[in-house]
Order: C-alpha cells, then structure tokens, then sequence
C-alpha cells in the first residue's frame, strides 16, 4: 500500500501504474489535504471465456459436408459467385 497526494498522481500517474504493473505496489491511495479519496488498482485480468457447444468440443465435420448444398437453388448459388459492385 502506498499513499499519494493529488499533485503527485497527476504528475507521475504512468509511474503509479507500472507500480501496480510490476506487483511493487497492489493498491495506491490517492489523497486530498492527507485524506485518501481515491484508490489505483490493477483491472483483474479476466479468463478466457469457455467455448460452448461444437466450438468447445471441436466436433469434425464430414468430409461430404458441402455435398448437401449440391442441390440448392442455382440462382442463390450465382448470387454468392458473382462478384458485384453495390
């Protein structure tokens, strides 16, 4: 824990931070007339967030997968294949 004035975390508020960075510091009290009114503190990092479903299990898909829009409407495939300015 560390306490500073006012005037000196405006002046060295990236020195604060690497601070909290580096685990030198884990809180900085901020004070105003030596009363502490604000407090810094690392953001905790948050876990990557767990996949559901076939994204989590990567479920293979079948080799014959595109075979089943072998016969989709052929207007809606030339859609697709065009290249078009809109």
């Amino acid at each position: 824990m560390m306490q500073v004035n006012m005037l000196e975390a405006k002046t060295d508020l990236s020195k604060l931070v690497r601070l909290l960075e580096t685990q030198e510091q884990d809180i900085i009290y901020i004070a105003r007339n030596g009363q502490e009114v604000a407090q810094l503190t690392l953001i905790p990092k948050k876990p990557a967030a767990n996949r559901i479903g076939a994204a989590n299990t990567g479920v293979p898909l079948p080799d014959d997968f595109d075979a089943q829009f072998d016969n989709a409407d052929k207007d809606i495939l030339e859609m697709f294949a065009e290249d078009r300015d809109l």
